[in-house]
């Protein structure tokens, strides 16, 4: 595996912390803003609306860059945005950062899924995708307990100042070791269209594709919901302390982090059977945290294993994605980081609203088997399109 791929794993590292930190720091956020904490839980939809839109619209802006050059001005903006966040009293202020943040993470995770896979042969573009998420994932066992742990000690800035700073290695190593060529073997030609762009969206919203990028966005959806309210659910429901949530945020992210490796290794050739498996497992599995939560023991125990189901699913769904789009090369981890941020968008949105509902603090989890069922009944009826019309889809 090329080193550079690595590089781009460290990049993603640090973006990962930001995404998912905020679930530790909801109740610290709310409450020195003087906001609620379903409207502490949206800065993480906001970010995720940023990479929604961010995706297609960064990956088409920076089309005509060296891929190197593209990557590092959009992990500058993401560290200026994240200097700006730690100094700002407003809210309105935070959820700007929060989005524009986004939209230069959206652009990173676009042009860096697409280089990973081109610098690998294709034997290899299942683990070249895991080495890239599993930044993600090394995030949630690392950096998101330690924002916690800053949050806890030294208030919810000094967690976005040390994403910041952790940016700067990243900067540093892509500016070293990633080449600056379309393919990332070294020549120094600009990024060009092999395809015009309405023919690549023309494959990202044909039949075979559309199942496939909702499949991806109701699985994080459902991820992200539950995820994203976390730390009162332990500490309110669960009866467990503040200082249990960055261990329970470090055992989920060792979760995902297996299930990453175990789909790197896996989901070239077995990605549909680890996607269908993951996905009934994940439905159970939500479902048998919002019955436990009152017990500490069993929801200590299912956070590492949604850990694993949620991020060996979520790669899965990348790497047959991917394949799915090989006609699409500018915009196919656009489409990907698109669909994985809808979901990251709705999901605490749709949590946010249960809990001002009033349906009390299992409610996000609630929403997640919800997702989940409909994401089973989305993959069911695209697998039924597909018998009907005697067509024969190798995955």
């Amino acid at each position: 595996m090329p080193f550079a791929v690595y590089v781009l794993g460290l990049a993603v590292f640090a973006q990962g912390t930001s995404e998912f930190m905020l679930s530790g720091l909801v109740s610290s956020i709310a409450a020195d803003l003087g906001v609620s904490l379903a409207a502490a839980g949206l800065l993480t939809s906001a970010f995720a609306v940023g990479m929604v839109l961010g995706a297609p619209l960064m990956a088409l802006a920076g089309r005509t860059w060296p891929r190197r050059r593209a990557l590092l001005f959009f992990l500058a903006v993401f560290v200026a945005v994240h200097i700006a966040g730690a100094l700002t009293p407003s809210y309105g202020v935070l959820l700007a950062t929060r989005f524009v943040g986004a939209l230069a993470n959206a652009g990173f995770w676009a042009v860096a899924l697409t280089a990973a896979v081109s610098m690998v042969p294709d034997r290899l573009k299942g683990r070249a995708t895991a080495v890239v998420v599993g930044g993600v994932t090394i995030a949630c066992v690392v950096g998101v307990p330690a924002g916690a742990v800053l949050g806890e000690r030294w208030g919810w800035r000094a967690a976005f100042w040390a994403v910041a700073l952790v940016s700067l290695p990243a900067f540093a190593a892509i500016l070293r070791s990633l080449p600056g060529g379309v393919r990332g073997d070294g020549e120094a030609a600009p990024v060009r269209n092999e395809l015009r762009v309405r023919d690549e969206l023309r494959v990202l919203t044909g039949p075979r594709l559309r199942p496939t990028l909702l499949t991806m966005a109701l699985v994080q959806g459902a991820t992200f919901c539950a995820f994203s309210y976390l730390e009162p659910l332990l500490t309110r429901e669960s009866g467990l302390s503040s200082a249990w949530v960055p261990a329970a945020l470090a055992l989920f992210g060792a979760g995902a982090f297996l299930g990453v490796t175990v789909a790197g290794r896996y989901a070239d050739r077995r990605a549909t059977a680890l996607v269908a498996y993951g996905m009934v497992a994940l439905a159970l599995g939500w479902s048998a945290l919002a019955l436990t939560a009152g017990s500490p023991v069993a929801v200590l125990v299912l956070i590492p294993l949604l850990g694993l189901l949620a991020f060996g699913t979520g790669t899965a769904l990348i790497t047959r994605l991917l394949g799915q789009a090989a006609g699409a090369p500018t915009l196919a981890g656009a489409s990907a980081t698109a669909a994985f941020n809808l979901g990251a968008a709705v999901g605490p949105w749709a949590g946010g609203l249960a809990l001002d509902a009033g349906l009390g603090h299992r409610a996000p989890v609630w929403v997640s088997a919800a997702l989940m069922g409909l994401a089973l009944v989305v993959a069911g009826a695209r697998r039924g399109a597909v018998a009907v019309s005697g067509v024969r889809v190798t995955e």
